[in-house]
């Protein structure tokens, strides 16, 4: 069923149940402003525990506490902001509050910078009797641990102080780039086959590039690129600046590489990156077949860059109302018993969720479980489509991870690693495709279900990896001298895209445009984000597997890993449901469930005379 608001842009005309309700953060402003007087009021209260964390178990336990205290109520601040200025990106106001908020983050790091070196100086023997000595220091157990761990990252104080007081700079590279692409970039137009005229800001690019007409998704890449290209030098010096900003980190605290700095912090080795990555290419014969396949379903003779969001079958562009969608998603989750899906109608009943797209709102989607002592809110930029309700649920597994993380975890531990961030969210929609293919009896739909899971694969596995070779490749660019400009980073990614899409073998023509796509990707500011899209999604396949099958157990082992947040690293936290990310055993699997759903879309194929 078509939906009226999909293309509403007047932000006045959206009905408020489809937009988020942020007065469960703070009633408006004003109230904003005075819990943000009262937290700077409280600052000087730190360091008064200096040269005092070796003294005495309770001076460690009250300088923590208060540490923990500060730190969420200014991230409650900093959520409040951000989540108003993604609503209108162009609107100066909320755009200054979360500039401020990030002043006052950089001032609490600075003013905690001594914990620490004091810490450290303190050491392992001490700090573990201090734990003995004193049992409400146990909860910080795994924070104490993970501090001493990075011993050799860390510096004096003073030298802390000065790294900390740096990140008034830090977040300059995506702030200018957060609102150059969603407020001020001038979003081209283009003409439709049927003669309409279209502006392409990113979410209509993401609605038109999905058009059953061939000729308009061609026309959409090519304005929506060609206008990043012609920015190219911007987005560059934008992508540069960030690239140079995390040099900076890496030498100041004294790790070899930026890539190994990103993941010391959840102790993941560097290999798992690496052989994410070369396990990919050994598997590109399995997304050759699957690009094979989507040509032959579409009927082409040629399969081009432009075509891989076009729906497969021809004769069915399914779409979803919203009530529809959450509909679908909240039955597919049954599997995870009563109690999570009494949480799950409320996040998706009572204004966690902004649903539509307006006028200058922050492209794409996003869950924010930050606010600790409130819950989880989930921004949409929601089309119809079926990849909608995927991203929906694909949210939605994000809200119920941090939900669990924090009601089962103190403020301190219920941040669950980047590395596991994505399993919740991939879960459910494997989840989802699961429901809809039990319900779906019509051949041509479940040839379109199947096709989505692999446009998932294509785009959680092959695409970011692709991305985090991107990454890999322009950081060991920068680290070896190599100026990063908006021509050298439009040809090393069209030589990366060109390689995993099987350009040269005639599988799928990437089009000249299609080497700035790297200025559409926001994650390259998120450092070393989107290699775990792929690890989440591969460990996610193992562990909804064993869930749908209805293994003893399995339900509650999953259950137990969303709520332990950042109890422990994640590598162990996988380990313990029984997911090993350091073998190729996770990714392997994937790509023969990939191969499975080829097969038997091939079968359905020949059944309605698609192709031979």
């Amino acid at each position: 069923m078509k939906d009226s608001y999909v293309t509403e842009r007047d932000r006045t005309h959206i009905p408020e149940e489809y937009k988020w309700d942020l007065t469960d953060i703070y009633q408006d402003d004003a109230a904003w402003t005075e819990a943000k007087q009262k937290l700077i009021a409280e600052f000087p209260a730190l360091p008064a525990f200096r040269n005092k964390l070796s003294q005495s178990p309770n001076h460690l336990l009250d300088c923590l506490k208060l540490l923990e205290r500060l730190k969420k109520e200014c991230t409650r601040l900093a959520c409040y902001a951000s989540m108003k200025s993604d609503l209108d990106t162009r609107d100066s106001v909320y755009l200054a509050m979360d500039q401020e908020m990030s002043r006052i983050g950089s001032d609490l790091a600075s003013l905690a910078s001594f914990i620490e070196p004091e810490i450290l100086s303190a050491g392992s023997e001490k700090i573990a009797a201090f734990i003995e000595q004193e049992p409400q220091l146990a909860v910080y157990r795994h924070i104490l641990e993970d501090i001493l761990r990075k011993r050799d990252h860390t510096r004096s104080e003073s030298e802390e102080k000065i790294i900390a007081e740096a990140n008034l700079m830090a977040d300059s590279p995506v702030s200018i780039n957060n609102v150059f692409s969603n407020a001020d970039f001038p979003y081209p137009q283009t003409q439709l086959e049927d003669g309409t005229t279209v502006r392409l800001d990113p979410a209509s690019f993401s609605l038109h590039r999905r058009s059953p007409v061939r000729e308009d998704r061609k026309r959409v890449f090519a304005a929506y690129l060609g206008k990043l290209h012609e920015f190219r030098r911007t987005f560059g010096m934008q992508l540069a600046a960030e690239v140079r900003k995390n040099m900076f980190f890496t030498r100041v605290r004294n790790y070899g590489s930026c890539l190994e700095r990103a993941l010391d912090n959840n102790s993941i080795p560097i290999e798992v990156y690496r052989n994410l990555i070369a396990g990919t290419h050994s598997h590109l014969d399995t997304f050759h077949r699957y690009l094979t396949l989507r040509r032959k379903l579409l009927g082409l003779d040629e399969l081009h860059y432009y075509d891989l969001y076009a729906p497969i079958v021809k004769e069915i562009d399914l779409n979803y109302s919203f009530k529809e969608a959450v509909d679908c998603v909240f039955a597919s989750l049954a599997p995870l018993g009563q109690d999570y899906l009494e949480v799950a109608r409320q996040a998706l009943s009572s204004r966690w969720i902004d649903v539509y797209h307006n006028e200058g709102k922050r492209s794409g989607a996003y869950s924010n479980g930050a606010v600790y002592d409130v819950h989880p809110y989930m921004l949409l930029n929601y089309n119809g489509k079926y990849d909608d309700v995927s991203t929906l649920t694909h949210e939605l597994g994000h809200t119920m991870h941090s939900y669990l993380s924090n009601t089962n975890q103190p403020y301190l531990l219920s941040h669950y690693s980047i590395f596991v961030a994505e399993v919740a969210s991939t879960f459910n929609e494997a989840l989802l495709l699961d429901y809809m293919l039990k319900t779906e009896q019509r051949d041509q739909v479940r040839l379109s279900l199947l096709g989505n899971y692999l446009d998932n694969a294509r785009a959680t596995v092959f695409r970011q990896v692709q991305f985090a070779e991107f990454e890999l490749r322009i950081h060991e660019n920068a680290e070896e001298g190599t100026a990063l400009t908006g021509d050298m980073l439009d040809s090393l990614y069209e030589s990366i895209a060109r390689q995993y899409y099987g350009h040269n073998k005639g599988i799928c023509v990437v089009d000249d445009e299609i080497k700035s796509e790297w200025a559409y990707i926001p994650h390259f500011y998120y450092n070393f984000y989107v290699y775990q899209y792929a690890t989440s999604f591969t460990a996610s396949a193992a562990l909804s597997e064993r869930v749908l099958a209805g293994e003893n157990g399995a339900v509650e082992r999953y259950l137990a890993l969303l709520s332990s947040g950042g109890s422990d690293y994640p590598i162990e936290q996988l380990k313990r449901v029984g997911v090993d990310m350091t073998t190729s055993q996770p990714l392997d699997a994937t790509m023969a469930r990939m191969n499975q759903v080829m097969d038997e879309m091939e079968t359905l194929a020949s059944k309605l005379g698609l192709y031979s």
